[in-house]
């Protein structure tokens, strides 16, 4: 089976065995699944018995923690299990009810718990310095110390609990959005450029957009949008919802703004997130001068948003089957050693991926694993797509992020923040991109590769900025009390399409409706790690290129620790400053040099 093959999205069950990715290294059965399931359900009353004592003696404390990991890292195989097995066929009432289990289990355990990090705070200063001098705490002691540093946001026992107990009320909204989007919302039939007739969704809009043909983009773009537009009223209410709920829990646990609740666990500053939008904004005139020379070089009098993905080149061909892909991405990664690329082609040739979209499949891309299973990769793979094998290789890169932390640190300090995930996945597609160009057979090939580092570099630095612009201002709007509705949020995003694009750019009003229909804006404040990722990776891919063995092993090292240093510390130690704004700078200066060139190509 492959994505061009198929006029209509097949069934879960009409997908062949190998395309599939095989979750036996998370539970081999569902029977397998549900003892794990029974064992820790039975377990969950055995919180109550330390309550009150966490402060009794290391030797207390040491039982606890140990206690605790254990049970965590059960819980997160189940989880992770529960999860994929949804994200394959969130049609599926069985995967379903499992996920919702596994849901009401975890606020149980999550209620049980919520006198833990109370009762740590409560114990005097003088004491838990004593307790984390002690050998016996070694193994839990950064785990403390995060723990310490909430303090000023932690609540008491009761007002824990009742936090606790709001989990599945405070997931509504974004399970509500979810349902809808990916499984819900029906889009119909589009004939493509070459006239097969193929069914429009989120996981095919791409294909429609990137077609040769500008009748064809207006076509699925309209079409699209217009489903949005139908259920506008709703979505507006959910992300609402969502935001009002970043804002009630910041306000909560005594934090400023809902901004600085999120990056306060990463010990992030929110002058990175203003000096990533302030450093974009200023560098918007190049950015419109791209769409400019886009919009010439494809001999249009005007430029839509539909006419942003296709390849300024269209005749141009690039098609990779699955194994060509596979294959290109193992070459580009050989810098990285033969113990990245091995462990990569035994992930990807076997079946840590699900490859093709079948119908009731998640939309886009994710990597997902836990420690004690294979590190998944969810794809909706089409052969005709070149950015499929840029997303393949930037899932890669989460999933040997996650196998070297895996392998190199203990479960309470393996599961690396997302700050610094989007920067081994972008990195991994600086590494093709440059493989790619170093192979360009002429000139038209060469400005085909830099038109998609360009389109790479527009979505992932410039786009999740806007996104990120959006996300601080519609919170802001909230916490000023101001209303969330179709029109407000609209309103906000309008005005940013007309920043970010330029005054020479043609926004139809329809665009104003993709404000509602981006998944990331339910985990608010997250798409902005994706452009401080790319601009590290950018850095750092020209370290390691450049360099030798103590850069690459800077960079290997950086894979290898998990979360057992704060973000910016890891990232200093891979050899960039991210609480400074070169490297924003840096990579958008790369941006208007690689429009030059593509001006000068074409």
């Amino acid at each position: 089976m492959t994505a061009t093959a198929a006029t209509k999205l097949p069934l879960r069950n009409e997908v062949p065995e190998g395309d599939c990715w095989d979750l036996s290294s998370l539970y081999e059965s569902e029977a397998d699944w549900q003892t794990d399931f029974d064992k820790i359900a039975g377990q969950v009353d055995r919180f109550e018995t330390f309550q009150g004592r966490l402060g009794e003696s290391v030797d207390t404390l040491v039982e606890f923690l140990t206690f605790d990991l254990e049970f965590d890292r059960v819980a997160e195989r189940l989880g992770t299990y529960a999860f994929l097995r949804t994200a394959e066929d969130q049609g599926d009432s069985d995967h379903q009810a499992r996920k919702l289990r596994f849901q009401n289990l975890a606020v149980k355990c999550g209620q049980a718990a919520s006198f833990v990090r109370p009762e740590l705070l409560a114990i005097e200063t003088e004491t838990m310095d004593a307790y984390l001098a002690d050998p016996k705490l070694a193994e839990f002691k950064l785990q403390l110390d995060r723990i310490v540093r909430y303090r000023p946001h932690t609540l008491t026992d009761r007002e824990e609990r009742l936090l606790a107990m709001q989990g599945e009320m405070a997931g509504a909204a974004g399970n509500a959005f979810r349902q809808l989007n990916d499984a819900d919302l029906k889009f119909g039939e589009l004939t493509d450029h070459a006239g097969r007739t193929i069914e429009l969704g989120h996981a095919t809009l791409s294909q429609f957009l990137q077609s040769p043909k500008r009748e064809v983009r207006k076509a699925a773009f309209d079409q699209y949008y217009a489903v949005f537009d139908d259920h506008r009223n709703t979505l507006a209410a959910t992300l609402s919802g969502s935001i009002q709920r970043d804002v009630y829990y910041a306000k909560a646990r005594n934090y400023e703004s809902s901004l600085e609740s999120s990056l306060f666990h990463d010990n992030v500053p929110t002058s990175v997130y203003d000096n990533l939008i302030s450093a974009v904004r200023e560098s918007l005139p190049a950015v419109h001068h791209y769409f400019d020379v886009r919009r010439r070089k494809m001999g249009l009098s005007d430029i839509h948003h539909y006419d942003t993905y296709v390849p300024i080149l269209s005749d141009v061909k690039k098609h990779h089957t699955w194994d060509q892909a596979v294959e290109v991405i193992l070459e580009s990664l050989a810098p990285l050693g033969s113990e990245y690329v091995g462990a990569l082609e035994t992930g990807l040739r076997g079946r840590w991926s699900d490859r093709y979209p079948n119908r009731g499949k998640q939309s886009g891309a994710f990597s997902c694993g836990s420690f004690d299973g294979d590190p998944f990769i969810l794809m909706n793979f089409k052969e005709e797509v070149l950015n499929d094998v840029f997303t393949l290789t930037h899932e890669a890169g989460h999933s040997m992020h996650s196998w070297y932390s895996a392998s190199h640190q203990p479960f309470q300090y393996y599961n690396y923040t997302i700050f610094v995930a989007e920067v081994a996945s972008t990195f991994n597609e600086q590494l093709l991109t440059q493989h790619l160009l170093e192979r360009a057979q002429d000139d038209t090939e060469r400005a085909y590769l830099i038109n998609n580092e360009l389109d790479s570099l527009r979505a992932t630095v410039v786009r999740q900025t806007m996104f990120a612009e959006f996300e601080k201002k519609t919170h802001e709007m909230a916490e000023a009390g101001e209303p969330l509705t179709v029109a407000s949020m609209r309103a906000v995003y309008r005005e940013l399409l007309d920043a970010y694009f330029g005054p020479d750019f043609a926004v139809d009003e329809a665009l104003e409706l993709e404000c509602f229909r981006i998944p990331h804006f339910y985990r608010a404040f997250y798409v902005y790690k994706y452009a401080t990722g790319l601009s590290a990776a950018v850095a750092l891919s020209r370290r390691v290129l450049s360099g030798g063995q103590a850069e690459l092993d800077d960079y290997l090292n950086f894979l290898k620790g998990g979360c057992s240093q704060d973000p910016l510390d890891l990232l200093r130690g891979a050899g960039v400053d991210m609480t400074q704004p070169e490297a924003v700078k840096t990579t958008l200066d790369h941006f208007a040099d690689l429009t030059k060139q593509l001006d000068e190509l074409l």
